[in-house]
């Protein structure tokens, strides 16, 4: 059998869904994959939205996405590419290379990274030149049990799955409750308050003017781009987003989202990004502690944070000490355009990588969560 590759479009979300299904990973709805192709900065940039691996019969066997960021330093923009959900069917054995080498031969990209491969797909990146990163936290995801019982549960289905999987009913959705549709009575201190207004002229707006002042390199968080990302239409819940105030001035950030991993996981707490301004010393610790506050009561087992750098660690004070270590082996690789000795001002978080579009939406009917 003979392979060929060739760029994804408009006509082929039915195609990759099958895949996903395959491997039994969340598929999108048409609505949300002519939202993910509308990506503004991958137009921008004129990158590929992905590729797609087909059999000479036709059949899709192989598929991966690509992200597109838009980035800045100052004002230079610059753009990176995140490739996701990487899906090979057992009889297209060896095409992994294919779609890795198309992801990396990509021009134009100031990195092209994987921040969430499993320990199986790890060492496959190393082929293409991609190392580790961050240096010290490529293998670390810090997670937070909020809800130990509900763990436990989830952790006896996963036993269950991977000794016995015949006895899981996947079409069962299991460790759901109430919360999880229910308005949200939040607990917050009294630096921190729950952004709704991403006005191009909002305080907001000049949080993130100030952060490029700063200089470093760092994902595009504009209130243009934040609202690209909150108009997903398979989100059934509204990421909560919370800001810390020194005085009327926003100094901090966090956005965080409760996503199901698959029906017998528990909800959990996911935060996408938490970002705060230099000489900001306790925005990253409030808002961690704010957000692990209110987990249960947003329906959520347990908290975590899957891509972390040293200074984000160091910021989190007392918190990052009593987190569990999950993790363990480099989930995170990147390969750098020009090198990796001029991005060390990079510090991503799951807001870089594809964590934000990759997580499996919580799966009920309500849309949206406001806090009273």
């Amino acid at each position: 059998m003979s392979f060929t590759l060739r760029s994804i479009g408009p006509a082929d979300p039915e195609s990759i869904n099958a895949l996903h299904r395959s491997v039994g990973w969340p598929e999108r709805s048409e609505a949300s994959w002519r939202w993910l192709l509308d990506n503004p900065a991958r137009r921008e940039s004129g990158a590929d939205a992905g590729w797609l691996i087909e059999s000479d019969r036709g059949e899709p066997c192989g598929f991966t996405g690509n992200f597109v960021q838009r980035f800045c330093r100052g004002d230079e923009i610059l753009y990176g590419a995140t490739g996701f959900s990487i899906i090979v069917r057992p009889e297209a054995q060896g095409q992994s290379r294919t779609l890795l080498r198309a992801f990396t031969a990509q021009p134009g990209m100031f990195a092209l990274y994987v921040f969430n491969a499993n320990p199986a797909s790890s060492p496959l990146y190393r082929r293409h030149d991609m190392v580790a990163w961050p240096p010290t936290t490529h293998d670390l995801k810090l997670s937070w049990r909020v809800d130990p019982v509900t763990c436990a549960v989830g952790r006896f289905w996963r036993e269950v799955d991977r000794r016995a999987p015949r006895l899981i009913d996947r079409s069962q959705e299991r460790l759901m409750n109430p919360r999880l549709a229910a308005t949200a009575r939040l607990d917050l201190p009294e630096a921190v308050t729950e952004l709704t207004d991403l006005g191009d002229g909002s305080p907001y707006a000049d949080f993130w003017t100030a952060l490029k002042r700063e200089g470093r390199l760092i994902a595009d968080r504009s209130p243009a781009a934040l609202r690209w990302r909150l108009a997903d239409p398979d989100l059934t819940l509204r990421p909560l987003i919370l800001v810390f105030r020194r005085g009327t001035a926003i100094t901090g950030y966090a956005m965080a989202m409760v996503a199901k991993n698959n029906p017998i996981e528990p909800p959990v707490l996911e935060i996408i990004d938490l970002v705060a301004l230099r000489d900001e010393p306790a925005a990253i610790e409030v808002l961690a502690e704010t957000l692990l506050v209110n987990a249960q009561r947003l329906g959520a087992a347990k908290m975590r944070i899957q891509t972390v750098h040293e200074d984000l660690v160091r910021r989190l004070g007392p918190l990052a000490f009593s987190a569990r270590h999950e993790g363990g082996w480099g989930h995170c690789h990147v390969r750098f355009a020009t090198g990796p000795g001029g991005h060390h001002d990079w510090t991503p978080t799951p807001f870089d990588g594809d964590y934000g579009l990759s997580l499996r939406p919580v799966p009920i009917a309500v849309a949206g969560r406001e806090a009273a």
